[in-house]
């Protein structure tokens, strides 16, 4: 795939994961133009200062919740990356429409404006938490990518295709647990929820990388889910903040002791690959089933856990993962 000719928007464009992809694909793929659509016009300036300012770029203020303005922000637009959602867990069960109206509402506004501007890919980026969703974050975003993928059957007679990436939690991104126990290290005690806890984890880099991987070989239909290793939550304090106390304080509501990445259901028309897992449309009625011949099929009552995980760091791998998100910490550029 050529990216130089085509023109990228990025909903969302200013969060952790925005910035990461724009300042990935300027260096790497040399787009055409990239375009930054989000509401918080204080971000969009923060990013120009930042150095976000190549000739290449453009920056829209609009909200997802506004169909007309995503359509005329998708105006000419090749690929749109859909990243912009609400997804503090806390936030959305205390604010659970505005959580529906974002995450669900503003998702069909992506996926319609899209098709009528004719745009060749749209790829949502979703989360572990929307498997078996626990909390009203994980609903919204199973609706999400429920939202995604089924718009393959308005768009099969257009040039359109739909996709998603679901991937674990992001190491030091905005609402990471990193920047917490980074400050809970100055007084030596630390608080997690559970003993038990595991976490799928990948750095910021990774994510991005697997995202471009994604829309590269995608065909539409597709759940991309990256293969990723777990940690233990306790073992993250302890590479953190070594000799900690460690005060339990019992999982929240909404919290899940283990996240999955893949359910057993949705093993059944998986297809395992070297680095990932393509999970297949459900339903044959379109496309997005080439991917058969590709790789192996998995085994009956397969599920990928945090817990089943084959791949684990050990504290030593969580050291090298934390390790860069230290001297941000110290200057105050760590976002929490």
């Amino acid at each position: 795939m050529d990216w130089k000719n085509q023109v990228v928007l990025i909903t969302g464009g200013t969060g952790s994961f925005g910035k990461k992809f724009t300042k990935t694909l300027l260096e790497e793929k040399g787009p055409r133009k990239i375009i930054i659509f989000s509401r918080d016009e204080l971000k969009q300036h923060e990013m120009q200062v930042h150095g976000y300012n190549h000739p290449s770029l453009r920056y829209f203020i609009g909200d997802i919740r506004d169909r007309e303005r995503l359509l005329r922000a998708m105006h000419g637009v090749d690929i749109v990356v859909h990243a912009a959602a609400l997804k503090q867990v806390p936030a959305c069960e205390y604010n659970p429409m505005e959580a529906i109206k974002t995450n669900i509402m503003g998702t069909a506004n992506v996926v319609e404006a899209a098709l009528d501007a004719g745009v060749k890919k749209v790829m949502t980026i979703s989360t572990d938490k929307a498997v078996s969703p626990a909390n009203l974050y994980g609903a919204t975003k199973l609706a999400a990518e429920k939202l995604t993928v089924q718009s393959n059957a308005y768009a099969a007679g257009s040039a359109t295709r739909y996709s998603c990436v679901r991937y674990g939690n992001v190491v030091g991104s905005r609402g990471s647990v990193v920047p917490l126990f980074l400050k809970q290290r100055e007084n030596g005690t630390v608080t997690i929820t559970d003993d038990r806890m595991t976490r799928f984890w990948l750095s910021l880099e990774q994510g991005v990388h697997f995202v471009i991987d994604c829309i590269e070989q995608m065909e539409g239909g597709e759940v991309f889910v990256p293969k990723i290793p777990s940690t233990k939550v306790i073992d993250l304090a302890k590479a953190i903040v070594p000799n900690a106390k460690i005060n339990i304080i019992g999982i929240r509501p909404g919290e899940k002791l283990h996240e999955d990445l893949i359910s057993d259901d949705e093993a059944r028309h998986t297809i395992e690959l070297e680095k990932m897992y393509v999970i297949q449309p459900a339903e044959a009625i379109w496309f997005g089933y080439s991917w058969k011949g590709k790789g192996r099929e998995l085994p009956e009552g397969y599920h990928y856990s945090s817990d089943n995980n084959t791949e684990w760091l050990d504290i030593d791998g969580i050291k090298e993962f934390v390790a860069p998100f230290e001297e941000l910490f110290k200057q105050g550029k760590l976002e929490g």
